[in-house]
């Protein structure tokens, strides 16, 4: 983790980030997801300030959602959130582990890239302040997921 750190730090005038830890991942179509990513903030009044996308093993956000929200369970996205709600940026570091994203594409019979696009979005979307623990705001923060998730297969 600490490897991460230091190269978040050597990066840090880049407003949106891509990095793979304990796994050897590359993201398809970085510029074009990172102008989805940057246009969707936009849409939801938030400039992109500082957002690091780091993709992990199940093990590796395992041991970070044990360490840091004392869960002991899988998940495929953490979100870190460096701004404020009220702030017109947005600043984090979103966590996502590309073997449950992966798994659950099979679940819900999508490609893995689809799936990953949309563990992405959803952690902007906590970044810009939206919460998924109601059932009322899960259905809003999935609305707002299948909306921009159609503006990415649209560009």
């Amino acid at each position: 983790m600490e490897d991460f750190f230091e190269l978040a730090d050597e990066s840090a005038e880049e407003p949106l980030c891509f990095y793979s830890e304990d796994i050897d991942f590359e993201l398809k179509n970085k510029d074009l997801i990172a102008k989805w990513i940057t246009d969707s903030a936009a849409a939801e009044n938030k400039t992109v300030e500082g957002i690091n996308f780091i993709f992990c093993s199940d093990n590796y956000l395992h041991k970070m959602n044990l360490e840091y929200l004392q869960h002991d369970t899988l998940t495929d996205v953490i979100t870190f959130p460096y701004s404020k709600k009220k702030d017109s940026f947005i600043s984090g570091d979103i966590f996502i582990s590309v073997e449950r994203t992966t798994e659950n594409a099979a679940i819900y019979n999508a490609s893995p890239e689809h799936e990953l696009n949309r563990v992405m979005i959803h952690g902007i979307l906590h970044l810009i302040g939206y919460g998924d623990k109601s059932v009322a705001r899960k259905k809003i923060m999935t609305e707002k997921e299948d909306f921009y998730l159609s503006a990415l297969k649209n560009s």
